[in-house]
């Protein structure tokens, strides 16, 4: 069965950049670049104006940034998935994009036969970055004490159940692989992180993820 098509929002101030990467995705026929954005404002004027399934922003851009683009895109209703695109892994704003709503990120850098993959699983509402990626970003980032003081808090709402699928959703398992090692179905797993975003306070898997490295329930 052919796969849904998923529309896609690429911004970035290189409008080589764009062109790129709008090259690289339109050469899948389940993937449709709908527009290009060149600053953050343009960015939310263009998810209002085309209703995108997932957008690949850029961070450092003249005027309105990337961070703050997303601030706007999540705010509305039903927002799109966000990738970030960065140059850098270990830079300090990807950990404030994924705190912020992101579901990942890639660097610019990504070979072009794993982008259109990658696009794939975001759209699907999955992570996209490895856990030691995550151990990378958590663990240069400043203000731990704050943040595991509120991992704490919020992670002690779970059930014990919840709390081992979030540890395992936190190492990068899928919930089929949840599932298989805590030998549930895979309906049950989905239902125990559904309610799990709404204890946590998490818009999404990967926020729910940082939390579970914060709390140190993952090691780092």
């Amino acid at each position: 069965m052919a796969r849904e098509v998923v529309k896609v929002l690429v911004v970035d101030d290189e409008p080589m950049v764009c062109a790129h990467l709008r090259t690289i995705l339109g050469s899948a026929d389940d993937i449709d670049v709908v527009d290009a954005a060149h600053d953050g404002a343009a960015a939310v004027e263009s998810v209002l104006r085309h209703r995108p399934d997932l957008v690949l922003m850029d961070l450092r851009m003249p005027g309105v940034d990337g961070l703050t683009a997303i601030d706007g895109i999540m705010e509305l209703d039903r927002p799109p998935k966000v990738v970030v695109l960065t140059t850098f892994d270990a830079d300090e704003y990807v950990l404030r994009a994924l705190r912020g709503g992101a579901v990942g990120f890639l660097v610019k850098s990504t070979p072009p036969e794993d982008l259109i993959g990658l696009v794939r699983v975001a759209a699907d509402g999955h992570m996209v970055l490895s856990p030691v990626a995550m151990r990378r970003i958590v663990a240069a980032s400043a203000g731990e004490d704050a943040a595991r003081e509120r991992a704490e808090r919020l992670i002690g709402k779970l059930t014990e159940r919840e709390a081992d699928v979030l540890t395992r959703l936190g190492e990068g398992l899928s919930n089929a692989q949840i599932a298989a090692q805590l030998f549930l179905s895979e309906a049950t797993v989905k239902g125990h992180v559904s309610r799990m975003l709404v204890k946590l306070e998490c818009a999404n898997r990967t926020q729910a993820g940082l939390l579970a490295y914060d709390a140190g329930l993952v090691a780092r």
